[in-house]
């Protein structure tokens, strides 16, 4: 049993990511579902895209900006690099994004600013992973912080991000649609 305990701890943390998008999910789903509003209009994606934002975006970066300043020498030993100062404007700019991330979380943020929260940390992540697919082809360097989950979260995770943001904008854009077609619901709405 210690074993197995040990193995799920080095799992969640060499895999941060991963386990904060799960976490996302959960939280999302339990949201959803426990919910007086969960029937409103654009109530479930938008719980799904704040988690995205909230975990994905915000915790993430957060917990990344501090592995790459409090914890660098660690965090380049486990990508496979030697320590440099770029750790550190790495963890800067990690930091701006998780900032980001915490103000487009709120329920009252529009469309564009949760798109916004979501391009920076896209090209950052999607950049991140041409640099490990260069490393792993120039050099072989298939350590854990450069190859397998993050090398794939780095790819995917945005692609789900903008995924969330435009299920989230359909919902909406079908409720104000319905709204413009109904009358009443439009004197509602303007009165």
């Amino acid at each position: 049993m210690q074993e197995f305990m040990t193995a799920a701890i080095t799992l969640i943390l060499s895999n941060m990511t991963v386990t904060l998008f799960v976490v996302g999910l959960i939280t999302a789903a339990i949201i959803s579902l426990a919910s007086r509003h969960r029937h409103e209009p654009g109530f479930v994606s938008g719980a799904f895209l704040n988690q995205f934002l909230l975990l994905s975006v915000g915790v993430a970066y957060a917990y990344n900006f501090l592995m790459h300043s409090v914890f660098g020498d660690f965090t380049a030993k486990i990508i496979g690099w030697a320590q440099s100062p770029f750790q550190l404007e790495v963890a800067f700019a990690s930091l701006g994004f998780a900032l980001v991330g915490f103000v487009a979380f709120s329920r009252r943020r529009g469309l564009m600013v949760k798109f916004v929260a979501l391009l920076g940390p896209a090209v950052f992540l999607w950049g991140d992973a041409g640099g490990h697919i260069y490393q792993i082809a120039t050099t072989g360097n298939t350590a854990a912080g450069n190859a397998g989950s993050i090398l794939y979260s780095d790819i995917l995770l945005p692609f789900i991000g903008f995924a969330l943001l435009w299920w989230h904008g359909a919902a909406t854009r079908r409720h104000e649609t319905a709204s413009v077609r109904d009358p009443e619901a439009w004197s509602e709405a303007t009165s």
